[in-house]
């Protein structure tokens, strides 16, 4: 376990306490539940009993007051461990976040307690099959009728669907003033009539599968809206700057799961004369993955800090550029992981070639790594705007 000498004592105790619960399951139990298509319920309910889903919700709902400072541990131990949950990302840091700052009393009331303790998840809808990227562009609408809504429209790759009651879904109101489409968050059960939700075949081995979602006239009470309905972006990128934060933590988790392997195995195995962790031509190549992964990792530190001291864009710059290090370290820890074990790395024994897709497609999701160069380039450089 490697931590940060900066660490309060209570996070240091954390990163322990998460690291021993996911190394008790083990990279074997996610992968072999994975691959049987089941879902990881045990590990996700005791985490929630013990109180790591909830580090970030506050306290007065039963969450332990902390800021998605505290979530990265709980997922970047995990996944060190060999059971990245990617549901984290969404619940308790996307879906918790927009609603302690923005829902009402009674939505606090009924969901973050839940959140809390594991026993209710929320999904997570912004991504459409023509939108892509391009968030500006969703068509998913919501109207008024009386003091209901109705939400019409489609979400592509929304993550693990089917364990959830629920999923925060972004559609857009039209402005009677202006006749503009604005960005508003609704909360629709998974039972509600008109919604329904299809799985997309994903070469990914991994217990959170992805889902195509249809919206045909789902009628829902004036209560699911969160937040206001002119609100705008601010609302929606309450979620996606620890979206991007909390993919971070996966992925450099991801790769520290990746370098432990290869480092043990280049230090045991003996070809020739000596172990081959003694040659550079292997030793040089891992010790490059350490220095990103630690680069990584520190960025993401900044994120989720400047995102719990409430500093809104510096956040949005930061959990940026720390997903983008994040997804690159990963990327390239998983690689040489592989390179190192040789034709070991691609058996199940080892768990290294499952993680090729999934360390790969943070590269893409939840916003690609062009986007990201896009955004640092416009808001951080200065750039003309290329897109």
């Amino acid at each position: 376990m490697t931590v940060f000498p900066f660490e309060s004592e209570e996070r240091r105790a954390l990163r322990a306490a998460v690291s021993a619960l996911g190394r008790r399951y083990g990279a074997t139990y996610l992968q072999d539940r994975a691959r049987a298509g089941e879902n990881t319920n045990e590990l996700w309910l005791e985490a929630g009993k013990l109180g790591y889903l909830g580090v970030s919700i506050p306290a007065e709902y039963g969450g332990g007051g902390g800021g998605i400072a505290d979530l990265v541990i709980v997922l970047e131990e995990l996944a060190t461990a060999g059971c990245p949950l990617l549901l984290l990302v969404v619940t308790p840091a996307i879906c918790g976040s927009i609603i302690s700052r923005f829902g009402t009393e009674e939505q606090k009331q009924r969901y973050l307690p839940g959140f809390a303790d594991g026993t209710v998840r929320m999904a997570f809808g912004i991504t459409e099959p023509d939108a892509g990227s391009n968030s500006h562009a969703i068509t998913t609408t919501a109207r008024r009728d009386g003091d209901d809504w109705i939400l019409n429209g489609r979400k592509v790759f929304i993550s693990g669907v089917d364990n959830c009651r629920s999923t925060l879904i972004v559609a857009r109101t039209e402005d009677a003033r202006t006749g503009k489409l604005k960005p508003a968050l609704f909360i629709v059960p998974s039972d509600a009539a008109g919604f329904e939700y299809r799985e997309i075949p994903m070469e990914l081995i991994t217990p959170d599968r992805q889902f195509e979602l249809y919206l045909d006239d789902v009628r829902l009470p004036a209560d699911a809206l969160v937040g206001e309905e002119d609100a705008g972006l601010d609302q929606m990128f309450a979620g996606l700057n620890p979206e991007r934060i909390m993919v971070a933590s996966y992925a450099n988790g991801i790769a520290r799961y990746a370098l432990d392997k290869a480092v043990a195995y280049a230090k045991e195995r003996t070809v020739f004369r000596g172990p081959i962790g003694a040659h550079q031509g292997l030793a040089h190549p891992l010790a490059q993955c350490r220095i990103e992964v630690e680069l990584a990792r520190l960025m993401t530190q900044k994120a989720a800090l400047l995102n719990d001291a409430g500093d809104d864009f510096g956040a949005g710059e930061a959990a940026n550029m720390a997903k983008y290090a994040a997804a690159e370290a990963a990327t390239h820890a998983v690689d040489q992981a592989v390179q190192t074990l040789g034709g070991n790395g691609l058996t199940q024994e080892y768990g290294l070639a499952a993680l090729i897709n999934v360390a790969r497609v943070t590269r893409v999701a939840p916003v690609s790594r062009e986007m990201i160069l896009n955004f640092v380039a416009q808001h951080t450089l200065g750039l003309p705007k290329s897109y």
